[in-house]
């Protein structure tokens, strides 16, 4: 049997029912590509007593989960919520197949704790995602979908890329807007959101590219403000 563990935002927001799940599994393994996590793996294994695998996309997206979980229970444990990446979906699709039983248990992601920053969840639209840039390939098709998205006045969130930094993350916004020929106006900056660590920023980019943040980030870019959400957003940001 597979489980695929949400663990939600700190290295203490594991659900009993992850717990228990845990108790019954023979090997457990970490999802550790898709976010630069704000605590160490030794921090977890102490939370949680247990002995736990890194595993990279390589070894995700093979076949060496599946064929564990034919013979003994497997838990893949996932930052944030479980589903939030399509790399376990496929991870899913692909123990059916194989008539593998498999068990989801969900928790908190990155996309219930942006309430934090006094923005109506129901007005976002299409979540996208920043990659980092390399000399010779600078992709900007993620403003793409924030056009979109202001098209139909929806809050955009984006996701940075594992291994880019604010400042990095903030240039690359400036040179991609002026390429799309987007107006970038005061923008909000979350970082390590349901952790101790939280803080979120709401500025112009120049302002925020000196503000120190702790991994993981992310950047939002409001539409038209409600004045509740206006006030609100104002009064927290750091």
């Amino acid at each position: 049997m597979l489980y695929l563990i949400g663990l939600g935002l700190n290295e203490n927001s594991l659900s009993l029912e992850g717990k228990e799940a845990l108790a019954n599994c023979n090997k457990i393994y970490l999802e550790s590509y898709t976010v630069d996590f704000p605590y160490t793996l030794e921090s977890l294994e102490k939370s949680l007593g247990k002995k736990i695998e890194k595993l990279g996309r390589d070894k995700v997206e093979s076949d060496k989960l599946v064929k564990e979980a034919k013979k003994q229970d497997v838990a893949l444990l996932v930052y944030g919520c479980p589903l939030f990446a399509t790399t376990h979906t496929t991870l899913l699709l692909d123990c059916k197949k194989e008539k593998i039983k498999t068990k989801i248990i969900y928790n908190a992601s990155v996309f219930d704790a942006i309430a934090e920053t006094g923005l109506q969840l129901y007005k976002f639209g299409k979540i996208t995602s920043m990659p980092k840039w390399q000399k010779s390939f600078t992709p900007d098709s993620f403003l793409d979908i924030v056009k979109e998205n202001n098209s139909i006045k929806a809050h955009s969130l984006i996701l940075t890329d594992i291994g880019l930094n604010l400042s990095e993350a903030l240039t690359q916004l400036e040179i991609a807007t002026k390429n799309k020929d987007l107006k970038l106006d005061k923008i909000i900056i979350a970082s390590s959101l349901g952790t101790d660590k939280a803080k979120i920023f709401y500025d112009a980019s120049e302002k925020l590219k000196s503000k120190k943040v702790s991994m993981p980030f992310c950047i939002i870019l409001p539409a038209e403000l409600h004045f509740l959400e206006k006030e609100y957003l104002e009064k927290i940001s750091k």
